[in-house]
């Protein structure tokens, strides 16, 4: 499994260079106040009908939502040793930030493609090796086909016809937790890989294309 989220680089980090054994890492997200709705709302960001339509043309808008999520991270070797229940093991990790852009809902698809080889390269695993990206995925109309594109170009340049990249997002299930969206993401992504199986998109109608990425 690969890493691709600030608070869990953090935690890893911190047990790779020595600086203690064990890290928790985790996000809680509470709305209380409506504030965050009539900012969002200003600036046309949320869905209007409420449904987050991750990689689907009909992308309108995010959709937010409460949560919360932690887990803990060892070293492999101490795990086994102390008996715990293992449900991933992260073999590569990386950060990275767009740099200038055109603003929130513009991300650069550079520094995307860039952070996911990054990544790819820290675990010492082929791009094309990579069977489900667990993706950003807001749902949103410029946002998404930015992502999707970015992994198209990291992950799909080698990769064979018979070998498509699956692509996934919880936000459809979910919603946007915000400080805890990338925990919700590694939870599912963790489950993906320990069942198999990888959950469809909910409202998946018309998805956007790519030259390479295969839906």
């Amino acid at each position: 499994m690969l890493l691709r989220i600030n608070r869990g680089y953090a935690a890893c980090e911190h047990i790779r260079t020595g600086r203690g054994d064990t890290a928790l890492a985790g996000g809680v997200t509470v709305m209380i106040t409506p504030g965050g709705f009539i900012g969002f709302s200003q600036a046309s960001m949320l869905s209007p009908d409420g449904k987050c339509k991750a990689f689907d043309a009909s992308a309108n808008g995010f959709v937010r939502g409460e949560g919360a999520g932690m887990v803990l991270l060892k070293r492999l070797s101490q795990a086994i040793a102390d008996g715990d229940p293992i449900h991933g093991v992260i073999i590569g990790t990386a950060l990275n930030q767009d740099g200038h852009t055109n603003g929130i809902s513009l991300p650069s698809a550079e520094a995307q493609a860039r952070l996911v080889r990054d990544a790819c390269t820290d675990a010492g695993i082929a791009p094309s090796r990579i069977g489900f990206v667990e993706a950003h995925g807001t749902g949103t109309a410029v946002g998404d086909p930015i992502e999707a594109h970015a992994l198209a170009d990291a992950l799909c340049a080698a990769r064979p016809s018979a070998s498509p990249l699956l692509i996934g997002s919880v936000k459809t299930n979910l919603g946007h937790l915000e400080t805890a969206a990338g925990l919700a993401g590694l939870v599912k992504a963790v489950l993906v890989l320990k069942h198999g199986r990888s959950p469809p998109i909910c409202i998946l109608q018309r998805p956007i294309r790519t030259s390479t990425l295969r839906d």
